[in-house]
């Protein structure tokens, strides 16, 4: 598959991380241009799900990506996304999460979720409106670059959410 041939932006949401993120991007927008990497901080961390909200609304195409920026998802992976959803005709494939974006926006105004189980709840959303879901097999690395912001608060909102979820779709 040639990529060069294929229409894309990137959205980089900051959480106003200490970590250089807005630095690096305003370098890769000189090297690719602000029309292909666009960089959307907002004032300080405001949850996962209201980052991928925030994303969604400057996205222009019909389809979507979703990726943390450690790199904990190898973008290597995205040809097979690509692949599987003209394959298949897929709504959403999932592994590193490819959307349509029209798909997207009608789950995400029903989710309710703004932390990490907000991920889980798209897709079992997406399911329930009976979307085309399909899956890549990936290998998920622990983060590249930084280190987890991750910690045992989040992980019992996580569970919280994900009881909620369980108990109310």
């Amino acid at each position: 598959m040639d990529f060069m041939n294929v229409n894309f932006e990137v959205i980089v949401v900051d959480d106003g991380s200490p970590d250089g993120t807005q630095e690096i991007v305003k370098q890769l927008q000189q090297v690719y241009g602000e029309d292909r990497i666009l960089l959307r901080p907002r004032p300080k961390k405001l949850g996962l799900g209201t980052a991928y909200m925030h994303g969604l609304k400057h996205a222009t195409g019909n389809f979507v990506v979703i990726m943390d920026a450690d790199l904990s998802h190898h973008p290597k992976y995205l040809p097979s996304f690509i692949k599987k959803q003209r394959e298949t005709g897929a709504s959403i494939v999932t592994g590193t999460r490819l959307y349509q974006k029209s798909v997207l926006e009608d789950v995400i105004s029903s989710c309710v979720s703004k932390g990490y189980v907000f991920q889980m709840e798209m897709i079992v959303r997406a399911s329930r409106k009976g979307y085309r879901i399909e899956e890549v097999p990936i290998t998920f690395v622990d983060r590249v670059y930084g280190s987890s912001k991750l910690g045992g608060s989040e992980i019992v909102e996580y569970l919280k959410g994900l009881v909620y979820l369980l108990l109310t779709t």
